[in-house]
């Protein structure tokens, strides 16, 4: 008979000047084997409007790739009402975050993140300074 079950729990994670990229998908794996969950699935969101959640295949030139993808959609040079108004010169962080989102949701299937065999899961700092990033986890199903 399996039974549903709620598991909460959060990381943090020390970020560099963004844009970086930090592979988690260790530990997440070790929460949903804490979570004692056979199927369901686990949903993250990383707290900060400067922070983000994606999947990529995480080797050097990917996540390079990534970082350069990042600064064209929202470049750090260009003007930013959010800084006329507050001078912190992270407008662009602020639109990085945006566009990218900050949460995942990942399915759990027999014990496991159901994820394919290039696929990791990172979070992202976008702003202008280093930052410690926490990101919740709740993972919902059945054990």
């Amino acid at each position: 008979m399996s039974f549903a079950v709620l598991y909460l729990d959060s990381l943090e994670i020390s970020m560099d000047v963004g844009p970086d990229i930090a592979d988690i998908t260790g530990q997440f794996a070790q929460i949903v084997g804490k979570a004692g969950i056979e199927n369901g699935s686990l949903h993250a969101s990383v707290i900060g409007s400067t922070g983000s959640l994606t999947t990529i295949e995480y080797e050097p030139g990917v996540v390079e790739d990534l970082k350069r993808a990042i600064a064209r959609l929202a470049p750090p040079d260009m003007e930013y009402e959010h800084e006329k108004a507050w001078h912190d010169g992270n407008g662009h962080s602020h639109v990085q975050a945006a566009l990218l989102g900050p949460s995942i949701v990942i399915p759990v299937r027999n014990c496991r993140l159901s994820l394919g065999t290039w696929q990791q899961v990172v979070v992202i700092n976008h702003d202008n300074r280093p930052r410690k990033r926490r990101v919740d986890v709740t993972i919902i199903g059945t054990s």
